[in-house]
């Protein structure tokens, strides 16, 4: 072999290694964030953060709930049914001022439950990273919105049961605004097998499969799910919140192919 011929083949080896180094330590970026996870219980323990969102923590299992996410510093996310904004300002600080988050809302939504609740907490120095949507379920992101890198939607997908929403049209929406890659994260209380969307208002659970093959005929792909949620002892029949034990949830990874 030719010595310049060696030395070719020398360097392409050399490099091939320093990128499967840069891939394996998370050192890699696609412009997206993906770099190492962060502290998510340090982020959680922010000394700032309110008494009432503390109480939430427990209810809602931080930090294994954000560290399913694998959110990091400098994403792009957006928060679906954000609510009074608990869950996007957990993922405003995760995000950092390099990130952005954008919490949805529907005027209806606002209108009758939320009232001020988002806006006072917008004015949080936590939340300057933060995009208010205004915007329909079924038409949740602006056109100029594209190319998320994580979307989530925690225990309110099956409130679109009794809100005369297209959530086919939604779930399309949001697939069309992820990157390739980008990941879809569903939380939501889980009903009994085969109701559907028939409890969504009385018991506010919704049937776990029926939310997988509403999601997966978007093009989504189950890339992982946890146990961390769950409670086999819920007969999963009574209102989420009357009910005697700690009721049962799913949490659900899909990835946009």
């Amino acid at each position: 072999m030719k010595p310049a011929r060696r030395g070719v083949k020398r360097l392409a080896a050399v490099l091939a290694l320093a990128l499967l180094a840069a891939c394996t330590s998370g050192g890699m970026s696609s412009g997206g964030g993906e770099g190492p996870l962060p502290d998510y219980a340090a982020i959680i323990a922010g000394p700032d953060r309110s008494d009432a969102d503390r109480q939430n923590d427990a209810r809602r299992k931080q930090p294994q709930l954000l560290a399913f996410t694998r959110v990091r510093a400098g994403m792009r996310v957006l928060d679906m049914g954000a609510d009074a904004g608990y869950s996007t300002e957990l993922l405003a600080r995760t995000v950092g001022p390099g990130g952005k988050v954008y919490g949805q809302n529907s005027q209806e939504v606002l209108d009758t439950l939320i009232k001020d609740r988002f806006d006072v907490r917008l004015q949080k120095p936590a939340m300057a990273n933060v995009v208010k949507l205004v915007r329909n379920f079924d038409d949740p992101v602006p056109p100029d919105v594209r190319d998320l890198d994580v979307v989530t939607f925690f225990f309110a997908y099956h409130d679109l049961g009794y809100m005369n929403v297209d959530r086919a049209r939604m779930n399309r929406a949001l697939f069309a605004a992820l990157k390739p890659g980008g990941h879809y994260i569903i939380a939501d209380h889980s009903a009994q097998p085969g109701v559907g969307m028939g409890v969504s208002k009385t018991l506010h659970r919704i049937d776990e499969a029926l939310l997988k093959r509403e999601v997966e005929a978007a093009g989504f792909k189950l890339v992982r799910e946890d146990n961390f949620m769950r409670n086999p002892e819920d007969t999963r029949d009574a209102p989420v919140f009357r009910s005697k034990v700690p009721v049962d949830e799913f949490v659900l990874d899909y990835v946009k192919p």
